[in-house]
């Protein structure tokens, strides 16, 4: 469990310090090519267009880290293996900078330029309340920013540290594959069957991290508006889908916009000086509440992983 976290922690810090890095190696062109020669190899009918051939996709590549991460557990008292953990979950994380993409909305100069940045919230095959990035008149309110937000966290960060823990590298770059299976440009690579099962695996991979996101999410924000939310949507159910989880981010960012409300009735002068940053960004201050939820999340995520690591060496 150190070695978790030791992995986990060094892949986050140099994904964010070395972010020119993380964008010149995170690709995947290896795994677009390799759909192609399946289409190519197994024309129809065939195995690799039912519902489950995604299997002939993913499991090579799983194999082949799998039996790495088995290899390299020991040797150097574990060292080879830390290192192999760490450089597969840099590459597994992202592929994009969260961070960074959502900077950019409101640093955009011209709402051309706004409309472009925001669009990189919405992947290629995803909607919010029925907005589509790839939409002529594609406008989302500030409650679809805060979806986006928290959907690109999932997939970006929370998807491949879940399965991480559980199967380390392995496990990592299963979800990132599964992910890019069912949303951007591989996804259309798919025979529709293929497409439909590989939607159903990453609805399976997405249902515990979007349930522990949730609990997160309570434990930093308001307790009773998540749980509300959570109920009302089919959090409880057995459902795989996790709408309840954007609920419950745009109840907790609602929660955190009327708390600055009352703070700034309190502080006029501050509230006058910081009108004018607003004016002409519908939706910046709950894209905002909305990051900061998302990273107090990891942080809680984090200490839960810290505080397993030092029951392990007390007990």
């Amino acid at each position: 469990m150190a070695v978790t976290l030791i992995a986990v922690v060094t892949a986050l810090v140099v994904g964010h310090m070395a972010q020119g890095l993380a964008a010149s190696v995170r690709h995947y062109d290896w795994y677009g090519q390799f759909l192609d020669w399946l289409n190519a190899q197994f024309p129809a009918p065939g195995p690799w267009r039912e519902r489950w051939g995604i299997a002939f996709a993913l499991v090579p590549a799983l194999l082949a880290v799998g039996l790495f991460q088995v290899a390299l557990h020991t040797p150097l008292y574990g060292l080879a293996g830390l290192l192999f953990a760490v450089v597969v979950l840099f590459y597994a994380w992202g592929p994009r900078d969260l961070d960074l993409d959502v900077d950019a909305i409101g640093q955009a100069g011209d709402p051309v330029e706004r409309r472009i940045a925001m669009a990189r919230l919405f992947p290629e095959g995803t909607s919010f309340d029925g907005v589509s990035g790839d939409e002529a008149n594609f406008a989302p309110d500030g409650g679809q920013l805060v979806a986006a937000v928290f959907h690109n966290a999932l997939r970006r960060w929370f998807g491949v540290l879940f399965w991480f823990l559980v199967l380390g590298p392995t496990g990592a770059l299963l979800y990132r594959l599964a992910a890019i299976s069912c949303e951007g440009p591989y996804a259309l690579r798919l025979p529709s069957e293929n497409a439909a099962g590989a939607r159903v695996l990453l609805r399976v991979l997405d249902w515990p991290v979007a349930q522990l996101m949730t609990l997160a999410l309570a434990l930093v924000g308001n307790f009773d508006t998540v749980l509300g939310a959570w109920r009302d949507h089919g959090g409880a159910s057995a459902q795989l889908d996790h709408r309840y989880l954007y609920a419950a981010a745009r109840a907790s960012v609602r929660t955190e916009l009327a708390e600055d409300a009352a703070d700034d009735l309190d502080q006029a002068t501050e509230a006058s000086a910081e009108a004018p940053r607003a004016i002409g960004l519908p939706g910046l201050p709950a894209l905002r509440d909305a990051m900061s939820l998302v990273w107090r999340i990891l942080l809680v995520w984090l200490a839960v992983l810290a505080l397993f690591v030092i029951a392990g060496f007390v007990s």
